[in-house]
């Protein structure tokens, strides 16, 4: 696979995996981005927190140091945050830019170049997936919580029910063609 194409495909999934959390955080209150549905789990707030932290020490230096940052105070992420909305998606927004800017810098390595997590070796591309996969993760969990938070206000974030029939006839009623499937969202 060529470097540029996996890289810029790698992008766009991080793009729509931030898009999927900010669509769905969109969808609540200050007080509910701070709310548990059981007093062990995490709220959306503490979720944010989290990938903001994982974020800027997997990201920062990302080819030059460790991407567990000795800086980096993980158990802290797991307290539920003093910031509202506005603060925290300012955070997250500035925590985005530096996982894009190793990206970037990617695009000038060979991506079986190794880094380290936690004096773990990893290849270029494999740490770039390791984090796509736990940011994913953890974005379902912002979708589901916020789901579940805004109740009959919720508004689908993919295909709604009962559209399955609809939007896959619009579909196939266009001639093929090759495209990304967040192209048009």
């Amino acid at each position: 696979m060529e470097t540029g194409n996996y890289l810029d495909t790698l992008e766009k999934l991080f793009h729509y995996y931030k898009s999927l959390a900010e669509k769905a955080i969109q969808q609540i209150d200050d007080h509910q981005l701070h709310q548990k549905l059981h007093p062990d789990d995490n709220s959306i707030a503490i979720i944010l927190q989290h990938l903001i932290g994982n974020m800027r020490s997997r990201f920062t230096d990302f080819f030059t140091s460790d991407g567990e940052k000795p800086w980096r105070d993980r158990e802290s992420e797991f307290m539920d945050p003093a910031l509202g909305k506005r603060q925290l998606l300012q955070e997250w927004e500035s925590a985005w830019n530096t996982v894009f800017k190793a990206i970037d810098q990617a695009r000038e390595k060979p991506l079986d170049a190794i880094v380290y997590i936690r004096n773990e070796g990893h290849t270029v591309l494999e740490a770039f997936q390791r984090q796509l996969a736990h940011y994913a993760y953890h974005t379902g969990q912002v979708v589901f919580l916020a789901k579940s938070l805004a109740g009959n206000h919720w508004k689908s974030l993919s295909i709604p029910k009962g559209q399955s029939e609809a939007f896959n006839s619009g579909k196939f009623s266009k001639d093929k063609s090759k495209s990304f499937f967040t192209d048009k969202m």
